[in-house]
């Protein structure tokens, strides 16, 4: 299936304007910062930090550990290393230590028992931190947008307040890609995050600050949001876990920016975490009264499942080659699911996902039932004054003036090639991948597929590569719920990992098999670890 001539000349324009971006970037932008060329962070020192939150909390209800020990040695974590990462812009230490000391008093005073404390208060005393775009009680909820410098949530956003509800302490916010629409997590207001593998690396985004800080073991368990990957490439660049849910079970109210036209059939809002045993709980306390949508009690019998592999999207024109590291890895998956489990799993190959790109573009700004279309990205950068006007925005940016990121400045311009109707072949593509992927998996079914084309790349880079995040984009437009599994490091020492996608409301399969991966490939890795 060859693209048409106008599809050619939009790829041709869009690969011109992000050249032509990058080019400017590398030309006009300042080097990143010597003083952390060739560091790494220091080792891992305390032995809780080692622990699952699942596990933090049996300890802690057992009074074998204080929760004050527990919030206080993951403050001392982040103040060792996020002057290296620049991962958690504001912490609430003072605050967290307090209510610390309150989850110790409760246990001290606790007479009905360990089984009480565990189904009323599962997280009881765990450290958590939280992306930005969330909106915490007292913290800041300005997203990256300078604009927004000053603006403090009055509220917590629904999976927040249930996780707090559920005993966890929220230690801080993370860092954000500017209005959470890229994958690097840099802003003109909290500046650029770095990757713990490697601090001339991205972390990725727009959830990046939160990869960055669990990756780091700065934290245990945290909360993201994902539209085009926003939860997965921060898991899969920094080597932790991390679940986009089926949408529509985790509330995504009491974000910054809001959703709008069709984007809340994608959106996601889930669990990121180091361990996988903390997924599925994560995940319960988070979804609240939806929890039943989904089949989370439910047993599952690896054996029993069909399993498939998706080595690559059939060679895009939009998005660079899945490297060679990557597709041994993800054959590693399957020869060691064959090797252990006794099932077949059956490489398939989706010819429609060679439009991954343009369908994500095409669904992401449909207009809604009412025929309202989605905010412009230009208004959405102005806030709540008049929309920015990205060609001044970019001169101004040529002469170090302009609030904004090239990212952002770049995702302006290219709103303005938007057809004002969606092309009906795309439209096509996008219905008969859909028929596909259902009729593959049904209901116990799940599918392999790359995280990303290559490892967690430099800093900046992804301007030059603008449109790889369609590997995680394309799941989001089919509305399928998928985990993000670490597989060790590679040739680098940089992370690996693999999605694993499963049908609508089947989210506790794709978490059955994280757990099956972390023990067989040994989960998250200590960064300056062995592979």
């Amino acid at each position: 299936m060859a693209l048409s001539r106008v599809e050619r000349l939009q790829v041709w324009l869009f690969k011109a304007l992000t050249g032509l971006l990058f080019a400017l970037f590398r030309f006009f932008s300042p080097r990143g910062s010597a003083a952390l060329s060739g560091k790494r962070l220091p080792p891992v020192g305390h032995p809780l930090l080692l622990e699952s939150a699942t596990q933090l909390a049996r300890k802690i209800r057992r009074k074998e550990v204080s929760s004050v020990e527990v919030v206080q040695a993951y403050i001392d974590r982040i103040q060792e290393v996020n002057p290296f990462l620049n991962a958690v812009i504001k912490d609430r230490f003072a605050a967290a230590l307090q209510e610390a000391a309150q989850v110790d008093k409760l246990i001290e005073e606790e007479t009905g028992g360990e089984d009480i404390l565990e189904d009323r208060l599962p997280f009881l005393g765990v450290p958590l931190s939280v992306k930005e775009s969330f909106s915490l009680q007292g913290m800041p909820f300005a997203t990256g947008l300078v604009s927004r410098r000053g603006v403090v949530a009055t509220v917590d956003a629904p999976p927040v307040a249930l996780l707090k509800r559920a005993g966890a302490i929220p230690m801080g916010v993370t860092n954000t890609s500017e209005l959470c629409r890229w994958m690097e997590s840099h802003n003109h207001l909290h500046g650029v995050t770095n990757n713990p593998y490697d601090l001339e690396r991205i972390p990725g985004g727009s959830s990046g600050g939160e990869g960055s800080i669990l990756g780091a073991a700065g934290a245990v368990i945290g909360v993201g949001s994902d539209i085009g990957g926003s939860i997965r490439m921060p898991c899969f660049f920094n080597g932790i876990f991390g679940h986009k849910t089926t949408p529509g079970v985790v509330s995504h109210d009491n974000q910054h920016p809001q959703f709008s036209g069709r984007q809340e059939e994608y959106v996601s809002t889930g669990p990121m975490c180091r361990y996988a045993e903390d997924l599925l709980p994560m995940l319960r306390i988070m979804a609240g009264p939806k929890a039943s949508m989904l089949s989370l009690d439910a047993e599952v019998d690896l054996k029993k499942l069909r399993f498939f592999t998706i080595p690559h999207d059939g060679g895009s024109p939009f998005t660079s080659p899945v490297s060679r590291e990557l597709i041994d890895a993800q054959r590693k998956v399957a020869e060691r699911l064959e090797a252990d489990l006794g099932v077949e799993v059956r490489e398939v190959r989706l010819p429609e996902l060679r439009y991954g790109f343009p369908i994500w573009d095409t669904y992401i700004t449909l207009r809604d039932n009412d025929g309202k279309p989605p905010r412009p990205f230009a208004e959405l950068m102005g806030d709540s004054g008049p929309p920015a006007w990205p060609l001044w925005e970019l001169l101004k940016w040529l002469v170090g003036r302009s609030e904004h990121t090239m990212a952002a400045i770049g995702l302006a311009l290219m709103e303005r090639t938007h057809h004002s109707k969606p092309a009906p072949f795309i439209i096509q593509q996008k219905e008969k991948l859909q028929r596909e992927v259902e009729e593959l998996l049904g209901t116990d079914g799940v599918f392999l597929y790359p995280s990303h084309p290559r490892v967690a790349p430099r800093h900046h880079h992804p301007l030059f590569r603008p449109f790889d995040f369609v590997y995680t984009g394309i799941i989001s437009i089919l509305g399928l719920p998928v985990t993000q599994c670490p597989l060790g490091l590679g040739e680098e020492g940089l992370p690996l990992g693999v999605q694993v996608v499963a049908g609508r409301l089947q989210d506790h399969l794709s978490l059955a098999v994280a757990l099956y991966l972390e023990k067989t490939f040994g989960g998250w890795r200590e960064p300056g670890g062995k592979p």
